[in-house]
């Protein structure tokens, strides 16, 4: 290769890696175009609890319908209620608190798979994010508490990192409840016998979440941790 040649390559991919940090530098306004959606939308909306599970669950899986029923009977006591806004899990969410004729809320995001707006989300109420961590934020930054279904590695994700943000202190800490002890008792069973045995978390760590298998005892949960406290955003 000759200098000009190497000269020329130099010059191309000096252009090349400009064009990456101009990119990268315009992807901040529609990272903060994103935020200040859902910060002007979900500050109005009061105290709520998002419910979490996968888009695969079918209306007829006894899942879903308890999880409408959850969703339900959280209105009764006065909460909205945040989902992912897509199919499955999220619709019987949003569905049990058009039911309830209480506040539906949907936080979209945008996929190549899987996701879709239900139609039991509240007018006005549906966001749609490209952004899976700023959508995440809104989760967290709006509910009063979580309601886990099961699900896949999305459930999963969400779960895990709002037990780290009240581990680490990061945010205050609220009641977050995992639904179906058959579903989720090999992983509680995993977190004792390798998490706790090596250390990794201390045992009391186990108490940032309750495991239910019905939805009294979901509603139950969020109303005595709130006996104690005035309802009000968590920020």
């Amino acid at each position: 290769m000759t200098n000009e040649d190497r000269k020329i390559r130099e010059r191309l991919q000096q252009k090349t890696w400009n064009e990456i940090k101009t990119n990268d530098s315009w992807a901040i306004f529609k990272i903060m175009a994103e935020f200040v959606a859902g910060y002007e939308t979900l500050s109005k909306i009061g105290p709520c609890v998002s419910i979490f599970g996968s888009a695969r669950t079918k209306p007829e899986n006894p899942y879903y319908i308890l999880a409408e029923e959850i969703a339900f009977k959280l209105t009764q006591s006065g909460f909205g209620v945040i989902t992912g806004g897509g199919p499955g899990i999220m619709e019987a969410g949003n569905k049990g608190a058009n039911r309830g004729k209480g506040l539906s809320v949907g936080l979209n995001i945008e996929l190549p798979f899987e996701q879709h707006d239900n139609p039991w989300i509240d007018r006005g109420k549906s966001l749609d994010f490209d952004y899976f961590f700023v959508r995440k934020v809104m989760f967290v930054k709006y509910s009063q508490g979580f309601v886990v279904m099961p699900g896949g590695f999305g459930t999963m994700d969400e779960l895990f990192e709002a037990i780290t943000l009240i581990q680490t202190k990061k945010i205050g800490r609220f009641p977050i409840v995992l639904v179906g002890k058959k579903f989720w008792g090999g992983l509680i069973d995993w977190l004792h016998e390798t998490l706790i045995a090596e250390g990794n978390i201390k045992e009391e760590d186990l108490n940032f979440f309750r495991l239910v298998d019905t939805a009294d005892e979901a509603v139950e949960h969020f109303n005595k941790f709130y006996e104690k406290y005035k309802l009000k955003p968590n920020f």
